[in-house]
C-alpha cells in the first residue's frame, strides 16, 4: 500500500510536455541561451542549474544528462523567467543574488574548488596554485585542475577564469585555448598582454605609489598608470622591494607542483 501510495506521488502522467513536467518538479529540463561566445544548453532541476554545455549536438547532451545525473531530460522553449534573468546577469557578470547552482554527486573537494573559482572576479584571472591555497589545500594544484576540467556547469561557474601558475592561459574543458581566449576577451580581459606577461617572466604588478603588488589582471593593477607600473617575476622580488600584496586579489607564490 505505501509503495503504491509513493508510485501515486511520484510517478509523472503520461501526456504532458516537457514544460508542464518541469514545472511540476517531475522533471529535469534544459533550453538554449545565448552566451558569452556562443549559445548555450543549460540544464536545471528542483535544486537549481545541473549541466552547461556549449550549443551543438542536443541528443549528446541529453544523453551525457541522463548517464551522469540519471535522470531524463526534457527540452523547453525557455527557463522560468526569475531562473533566466539570473543566469543572464551571471553571465554577464552583473550583481545577482542566483541562479542556485546543484552540485549533488561531486565530492566535498570538488564542490570547495568550484565554489572557490565563483569568488573569481568578472574580468579577472587567478592561477591554479591560488585556488588550492585559498581552499587550504596548496599541494592539491593538479587536482584542481582536474575539478575545474570536469566543472558541470562552465560558464557560470568560471573555470576560464583560473590560468596556468606562470601566467599563460592555458587549457579549457569547454573548446580549448582559442574558446578559452575568446570568452576571457569578451570579459574585457587583454589576453595577448597577458600571454606577453607570462613570456617575460611576469607574475604580479606593483604600484609604486601604494607599494602593493597584484595579480596583472587584478582591478587595482589595472588602474595603476604605467609610469607607476612595477613588474615583479616573483612574490619574493616584490616583499624584498618592500610592496605588500593585494588584499583583494591575495596574490601568493605558486604550489611545487603548479598546473
Amino acid at each position: 500500500m505505501v509503495e503504491s501510495m509513493r508510485t501515486l506521488q511520484t510517478a509523472a502522467p503520461t501526456g504532458l510536455s516537457g514544460s508542464v513536467l518541469s514545472a511540476l518538479g517531475l522533471a529535469d529540463a534544459w533550453t538554449e541561451v545565448p552566451g558569452p561566445i556562443g549559445p548555450l544548453y543549460v540544464a536545471w532541476a528542483s535544486g537549481g542549474i545541473t549541466a552547461i554545455e556549449r550549443a551543438g549536438d542536443p541528443e549528446g547532451f541529453e544523453v551525457e544528462y541522463r548517464l551522469r545525473h540519471g535522470h531524463t531530460l526534457h527540452r523547453v522553449p525557455a527557463m522560468p523567467s526569475r531562473l533566466a534573468g539570473q543566469v543572464e546577469k551571471r553571465l554577464a557578470g552583473q550583481r545577482t543574488t542566483g541562479p542556485a547552482i546543484d552540485l549533488g554527486g561531486l565530492t566535498e573537494f570538488e564542490q570547495s574548488v568550484l565554489r572557490k573559482t565563483m569568488e573569481i572576479p568578472y574580468g579577472e584571472v587567478r592561477p591554479y596554485s591560488w585556488v588550492a591555497r585559498e581552499i587550504a589545500r596548496p599541494r592539491a594544484v593538479r587536482a584542481v585542475g582536474t575539478a575545474l576540467a570536469n566543472n558541470p556547469v562552465p560558464f557560470l561557474i568560471p573555470c576560464h577564469r583560473v590560468v596556468r601558475a606562470d601566467g599563460h592561459i592555458g587549457e579549457y574543458g569547454a573548446g580549448g585555448p582559442e574558446a578559452k581566449r575568446a570568452v576571457l576577451t569578451a570579459e574585457g580581459i587583454d589576453t595577448a598582454g597577458l600571454e606577453r606577461l607570462a613570456g617575460r617572466g611576469v607574475r604580479y604588478t606593483g604600484s609604486d605609489s601604494t607599494g602593493i603588488y597584484c595579480y596583472p589582471s587584478c582591478r587595482h593593477a589595472r588602474r595603476t598608470m604605467p609610469s607607476h607600473a612595477v613588474s615583479f617575476n616573483s612574490a619574493d622580488e616584490a616583499r624584498a622591494a618592500g610592496y605588500r600584496p593585494c588584499r583583494v586579489c591575495r596574490p601568493l607564490e605558486a604550489a611545487p607542483f603548479a598546473a
